[in-house]
């Protein structure tokens, strides 16, 4: 994939899994196993800059006419994990989702609304030749979905002012940008989302967090036991202070609130839930500033 723009694309994290490659048939093992070798792999901020290009010409391109063949790529004990990317199949989901962020004048202000039902129409032609297709990446804007720190523990937090991570894609940048990232074998994911849901269930009636938990962990289930679940800053550290992102210990406060409700504390468990609301809400409404 070209470079499109050297501009940093902020605002966006992800969860993403790495599946071993001994979980993807043939032929598309092979490919990832030559592609693992690879020198040179483009990174999260190439897909979202060739996306933004798209959506330049008259009429815009809301998804790639053709699926992504890139993928990330790490290596755990000895075993190459990947994540494809799965560029398209993302597009149609995040376009299917736009109605419900945007203002009607301005949805169809960017995306006319003859090129989203042509586009709603090939997804769903897809859908039906590729029945059980899932991604490998959920993306959230302007946050991190608190359910998704219940995946990940504090000890698996990973934060550098300026790293560049080979295995993440492409050339370091001219200016290496900071990482915060967790990583977690697919079996702790799982347990984790298992005692976080008969905990919230244990203490409150369903809602917003047990339904989004419940979500995430049947998404989990789709994916080979020897799985990495990563959650990533991503682009959201381009908006944060280096002592805001320091200070940031999401995932330990998760674990706190719900280790409160397992022992009846509601008012540890309260204050947890507040630590978390007051940093998130912090970030959320930068997205309003000018």
């Amino acid at each position: 994939m070209p470079k499109v723009s050297s501009v940093v694309v902020p605002y966006a994290s992800y969860l993403r899994v790495y599946e071993p490659l001994a979980a993807f048939p043939e032929p598309e093992r092979t490919h990832w196993a030559r592609y693992a070798r690879r020198p040179e792999r483009p990174s999260y901020q190439d897909e979202l800059r060739a996306s933004l290009a798209d959506l330049a010409p008259t009429p815009p391109i809301p998804v790639p006419v053709h699926e992504s063949r890139e993928a990330f790529v790490v290596e755990a004990d000895g075993v190459v994990c990947v994540c494809p990317w799965r560029t398209r199949l993302r597009g149609w989901q995040a376009l299917d989702e736009l109605a419900g962020l945007l203002p009607a004048p301005v949805l169809d202000a960017v995306i006319p609304p003859v090129v989203r039902r042509q586009a709603a129409a090939d997804y769903e032609a897809w859908l039906a030749r590729n029945p059980d297709a899932r991604p490998w990446i959920r993306t959230a804007t302007w946050h991190v979905p608190l359910n998704w720190f219940v995946l990940v523990a504090d000890e698996e937090r990973f934060y550098d002012t300026a790293y560049a991570d080979a295995a993440d894609g492409g050339e370091p940048p001219v200016a290496a940008a900071p990482v915060l990232r967790y990583r977690t074998p697919m079996v702790q994911a799982r347990r984790r989302v298992a005692r976080g849901l008969k905990a919230l269930r244990n203490a409150m009636d369903e809602g917003p967090l047990i339904d989004g938990l419940v979500d995430v962990g049947r998404w989990l289930e789709e994916f080979h036991p020897r799985s990495l679940v990563e959650l990533d800053y991503g682009g959201l550290v381009h908006t944060l202070s280096a002592e805001t992102l320091d200070e940031d210990h999401s995932a330990a406060d998760v674990a706190a609130g719900i280790e409160a409700l397992r022992d009846g504390d509601g008012v540890g468990a309260g204050e947890a839930y507040a630590r978390l609301v007051e940093r998130w809400r912090a970030v959320r409404e930068r997205q309003f500033s000018n």
